[in-house]
């Protein structure tokens, strides 16, 4: 993880502890029965999502893994064959340079160099590639599932719903119905 992603992971936990002090400081405000409020216990309702989850499990998240392998198999074919090539010719120098002319050892050698330097090359392009695109599908399947919770917090008249916890109650957790409202819209291929 970056430091930048770091700083934005430990403000997000942090305004997520702030969230919930001002909820469970704010609950008596929000309806709460003079009974509940007397006792401390908040009324309004909270729910919990693991984005883990939803990322692993999902149709939408599925779809998008099968995607990314589909479009980066032949690369990393590619890649493979390229460092079998490498391998092999590492060998044959190895076990045929010491009866090589030195001409002959160092245009091995020097081959065996540069095919090395393009694979590290193609395989730094390619872990970009695939990264950038991996990051924007997860974004993609993010930007749908928190589409999906609003609408099951609304129709479950949740006052909020967190995403990251240190523990969580199973009963508070809405993942299940999460995941079953988000695999109903997605089209199936």
């Amino acid at each position: 993880m970056t430091p930048f992603a770091t700083a934005i992971h430990r403000a997000a936990r942090a305004g997520l502890f702030v969230a919930a002090c001002l909820f469970a400081a704010g609950a008596p405000a929000l309806g709460a029965t003079p009974a509940a409020a007397a006792s401390g216990v908040p009324s309004g309702k909270i729910g919990f999502i693991n984005t883990e989850r939803i990322l692993k499990d999902s149709l939408l998240a599925k779809q998008a893994q099968h995607k990314l392998e589909a479009e980066f198999s032949q690369r990393d074919a590619n890649l493979r064959a390229m460092a079998a090539r490498i391998k092999a010719l590492s060998a044959k120098l190895d076990k045929d340079g010491p009866v090589m002319s030195d001409s002959e050892r160092s245009s091995a050698q020097q081959k065996l160099g540069d095919l090395n330097r393009e694979f590290q090359r193609k395989q730094r392009e390619f872990a970009e590639d695939l990264n950038a695109r991996r990051n924007a599908a997860l974004a993609a399947v993010l930007d749908k599932a928190n589409q999906v919770v609003k609408q099951v917090a609304q129709q479950g008249n949740y006052d909020i719903i967190f995403q990251q916890a240190v523990y969580v109650n199973p009963r508070i957790d809405i993942t299940d119905k999460v995941l079953k409202a988000l695999d109903a819209q997605t089209p199936r291929p």
